[in-house]
């Protein structure tokens, strides 16, 4: 973690206190999203199902703090804290996810599927390796283009072992495509354990095709934010792809409602709460405290995000549902 010195904008030559506080507002909204969007589908008012990010805010954060409205991102099933990292309007995905009018793909794609074409976020993806292939074609245009823009595959562990991940590296590593492709490890494939399902390091697939690849610690949204700073940064100048592995961790279910359908656990208590113990939010809120940062800032920046959300899940619920002709409306010209 970069040093943080009280009433200077200097993080180490590296982070300005804005920015971390900034990192530190972006988990906060995340998770607070997601925990009233958990609610409410306990009270049965979200249709579909739905997979909360709960526990990997920081990868999110991380990456996404390098790449503005022109960098193209593809996500997965588990995908609302890559829409609001990116930049997504929360009011927006709020509204999609309930299936209304006003959501970003006007309650047609629901939570499996928030985009959001303006700020780069291609779309959540319910296929699992879905968004990879996408997240190749967005760079191998940004490179035909001949700008500087990098584009950006989020996948889980699971998703790793899917083939297009392979076909991903090769292309990219050939054509040396701006491409960062992150592995968000959380552990498990659904409802098994990765280390029954995948076999070897995930991160040291990139090695046969020459492609720089690291493996980090998830959690820690500094450390995310700086491997992610060497790989765009590559991208960028033109170097090629970069595969980056972050260990992380899922505090909820595969999906919400898994309690229902599941007739045995797949994980003990003693595992999430060892894991819950390396929260990245309470873990970088302490690390800011001890460097000076106030921690009655702290709470007043968590009281806010908080009052937003409420707003905006009590907006959303309130949005009229999408009128039937618009199903066979395009969301695109």
């Amino acid at each position: 973690m970069s040093c943080i010195r009280q009433g200077d904008d200097e993080a180490c030559g590296e982070l300005s206190l804005d920015q971390l506080l900034s990192f530190h507002r972006a988990m906060l909204l995340i998770r607070a999203m997601e925990e009233r969007l958990g609610e409410l589908v306990a009270a049965g008012e979200v249709p579909g199902a739905v997979h909360l990010s709960i526990g990997q805010e920081a990868v999110a954060v991380g990456v996404c703090a390098h790449l503005s409205d022109d960098d193209w991102i593809a996500s997965t099933h588990r995908g609302h804290g890559h829409f609001l990292a990116k930049g997504g309007s929360p009011s927006a995905m709020a509204s999609e996810v309930l299936g209304r009018a006003s959501g970003s793909c006007g309650g047609k794609g629901g939570s499996m599927h928030v985009a959001d074409i303006e700020r780069g976020m291609l779309g959540a993806n319910g296929i699992v390796g879905g968004g990879i292939g996408i997240a190749v074609g967005a760079a191998w245009s940004m490179q035909l283009a001949g700008n500087d823009r990098v584009a950006v595959a989020f996948f889980g562990d699971g998703g790793a072992n899917q083939g297009v991940v392979a076909e991903a590296l090769n292309l990219a590593a050939l054509w040396k495509l701006p491409l960062l492709l992150v592995c968000e490890n959380n552990g498990y494939s659904e409802f098994s354990r990765s280390d029954a399902v995948t076999a070897g390091g995930i991160a040291e697939r990139a090695h046969p095709f020459g492609v720089p690849s690291v493996r980090i610690d998830g959690n820690d949204v500094v450390q995310v934010w700086r491997a992610a700073r060497e790989a765009v940064g590559r991208s960028r100048r033109g170097e090629g792809p970069t595969f980056i592995e972050a260990l992380t961790y899922r505090h909820r279910g595969h999906v919400e409602t898994e309690k229902s359908f599941l007739s045995r656990a797949y994980r003990t208590d003693d595992e999430v709460e060892q894991w819950q113990a390396r929260d990245p939010i309470p873990r970088f809120a302490a690390q800011l405290a001890e460097r000076g940062v106030e921690r009655a800032k702290l709470a007043e920046l968590a009281e806010s995000v908080d009052a937003e959300v409420a707003r905006v899940w009590i907006d959303a619920i309130a949005r009229p549902e999408p009128d039937r002709r618009a199903a066979f409306s395009q969301m695109i010209d």
